[in-house]
């Protein structure tokens, strides 16, 4: 078992890649059979890194840790979401206004990597700031 702040670490590096759009450095954080779930659903590595390219490039989402709370293997973060509609998600119309939410995950890790992530974000307060 890691420690918490080597837990907290690994989080930040998952955001920092996130950020990136570093689907190499993505599959490295994960365990081969991690779940992430969220407000699309639920899906394996290799599935929900399309999704998160496809957010980046509607989107333009840059992820900014205001907390970061760990006891054992969980860590849970508290971020501002911040982007723009900069392109169509999923056919969606492109304003070209930006957004700024409060979002969440949770994590549970295993060995020094993420087994599986939670995650919640305020879709609807998205929405309206981009006029969507």
């Amino acid at each position: 078992m890691n420690t918490p702040d080597t837990n907290k670490r690994i989080v930040a590096e998952y955001v920092h890649a996130f950020n990136q759009g570093d689907s190499v450095a993505l599959r490295k954080l994960f365990t081969p059979d991690a779940v992430i779930s969220g407000v699309l659903g639920w899906a394996e590595i290799e599935r929900a890194i399309p999704v998160w390219r496809e957010l980046h490039e509607a989107f333009a989402i840059e992820l900014t840790i205001d907390e970061l709370v760990a006891e054992g293997d969980l860590v849970a973060a508290r971020y501002t979401e911040r982007g723009k509609s900069v392109g169509s998600f999923r056919g969606g119309a492109v304003t070209g206004k930006s957004y700024e939410l409060v979002a969440m995950e949770w994590f549970h890790l295993r060995a020094g990597k993420i087994t599986r992530r939670w995650g919640a974000r305020d879709s609807a307060a998205q929405s309206r700031q981009m006029g969507l």
